[in-house]
């Protein structure tokens, strides 16, 4: 099967205003004003200059609250009460672990969405738009499945309808898939399941002498190093 590696960079959007992000950054925030909240209580009497009382003062605690939780550290405004360097204490162990961990949580997310793609397998399916090509063995396993497909006539329409955008994968024989992608069709990538396994096969008639010497001279091609060079430039290295 084959899926659209540009889906990705759609994931990685998708992903940065999924509403748990958003969640997460809201309480980010809220956690950054608590803690300005705190030094701003001792600081707005002891400390005026820098912290005055009021809604100035709120923002010049959130503003260090954020620098110090960053690690910046301009040193623009720091507290002077023993109650407010207590907190400032406290917070720069807190800002540590928490930006640490954010960090590796972003981190983490964005390079997942990058390397994902809509569909991964079989089970996606159901929720893909997906192609395949018309009376062929593809087209019989998305029936047996009940799945809902677009049939194109053979040729690279069907990988056409994907890398135009209009599916989201094209399920189709694999060394076909790999030939057409590895061939003028960028951006495309085949992915690794096998979904059901249907052997290619020379036919003869039965009893047919052929059949000893097919076989040896296919297991010697097979056997050959050059094999797996033809192949690489056929169907690509995966």
């Amino acid at each position: 099967m084959a899926t659209d590696r540009a889906a990705g960079w759609t994931e990685i959007w998708r992903r940065l205003f999924d509403p748990r992000l958003l969640t997460v950054l809201g309480s980010l925030f809220l956690v950054l004003f608590g803690a300005g909240f705190l030094v701003w209580l001792f600081e707005h009497r002891a400390n005026p200059e820098q912290f005055p009382p009021g809604a100035r003062g709120l923002g010049a605690a959130f503003w260090w609250s954020a620098v110090t939780m960053t690690t910046v550290g301009y040193g623009d405004k720091a507290p002077v009460s023993l109650g407010g360097r207590i907190v400032g204490l406290l917070w720069m162990f807190a800002g540590i672990i928490m930006i640490s961990g954010f960090t590796a949580a972003i981190a983490s997310s964005l390079t997942v969405a990058k390397l994902a793609t809509k569909v991964q397998g079989p089970d996606d399916l159901p929720r893909a738009r997906v192609s395949t090509v018309a009376a062929s063995t593809s087209e019989r396993y998305l029936e047996s499945r009940h799945l809902r497909y677009e049939s194109f006539p053979p040729g690279q329409a069907a990988l056409d309808a994907l890398a135009e955008g209009r599916v989201d994968a094209t399920v189709y024989d694999r060394p076909i898939l790999r030939y057409l992608t590895h061939h003028g069709k960028g951006g495309l990538a085949v992915l690794p399941q096998t979904f059901a396994r249907q052997d290619y096969a020379i036919a003869l008639p039965q009893g047919s002498a052929l059949r000893e010497p097919i076989d040896l001279a296919m297991l010697e091609i097979i056997a050959d190093p050059a094999w797996q060079n033809v192949l690489e430039r056929y169907l690509g290295n995966e």
